[in-house]
């Protein structure tokens, strides 16, 4: 199944520009990288890569979401991670797949040759101070998760977890922020270690108090993101709060 085709696939007019880890680079900088990029598409529920395949490949999350898995030996497995509209997929210097990744929605994605990509890192101040910053960003990422999984309550979880799709994915309205969620309750109960009717309760709890409204199984609206982030244990900095 394939996913209707950008309008453009010029670098320049990429819905991701500013945000991706091509956002500093000159025109002629995005030159070099239309010689060695190509975008594939990935329908819900397929597999992009698995953990332990060769990665001949790094890209960015044009649009959609995709987790990352870890399976362990006795067949259990966990979602560690999740890839939103801009992140960036794959290590330059790996040759392998750490995790399983799946596309959790329909996935546009755009590849570059891992090897071609390691070596213009080497000559582009942009593209590489860029992929560092990231890189350090997904590291704060995956600090804050220990913490959430560790020390939070379920309600503090599925809070947490809201306000991280409404800072990504959030579309500004005069009634607060709108997104579509990318993970169903179960996938999302996979994810913070909890049961799906847990998930359910908390995302009812949170309805009544009034920190989200919904509309069906998946469109949510945050009239305050102030509340949804008292409800997360966290201030608006991202400290937890006493």
């Amino acid at each position: 199944m394939e996913l209707a085709p950008l309008a453009t696939r010029q670098c320049q007019d990429c819905p991701i520009r500013t945000r991706a880890v091509c956002s500093r680079c000159s025109d002629d900088e995005l030159v070099a990288l239309e010689e060695i990029k190509f975008y594939r598409t990935y329908p819900a529920g397929s597999t992009i890569v698995w953990a332990g395949d060769a990665m001949p490949f790094v890209a960015s999350v044009v649009s959609g979401c995709a987790s990352l898995t870890r399976s362990m030996a006795d067949g259990r497995t966990q979602m560690v991670g999740l890839l939103l509209q801009s992140d960036f997929l794959g290590d330059p210097s790996r040759t392998e797949a750490r995790f399983d990744v799946t596309a959790v929605s329909n996935v546009l994605l755009c590849h570059f040759d891992r090897e071609r990509f390691a070596r213009l890192t080497e000559t582009n101040a942009h593209v590489r101070g860029r992929l560092l910053e990231m890189t350090l960003d997904e590291l704060d990422a995956a600090r804050e998760w220990m913490l959430l999984l560790g020390r939070k309550t379920a309600q503090e979880k599925v809070a947490s977890l809201l306000v991280i799709f409404a800072r990504r994915l959030g579309q500004q309205t005069p009634d607060g922020l709108q997104f579509d969620l990318p993970l169903t309750r179960e996938a999302m109960a996979n994810y913070l270690g909890l049961t799906l009717e847990t998930v359910s309760r908390q995302v009812a709890v949170l309805r009544k108090t009034g920190a989200i409204r919904t509309q069906g199984a998946r469109h949510m609206l945050v009239p305050d993101l102030d509340a949804l982030l008292g409800a997360s244990g966290d201030d608006d900095d991202g400290d937890v709060l006493a």
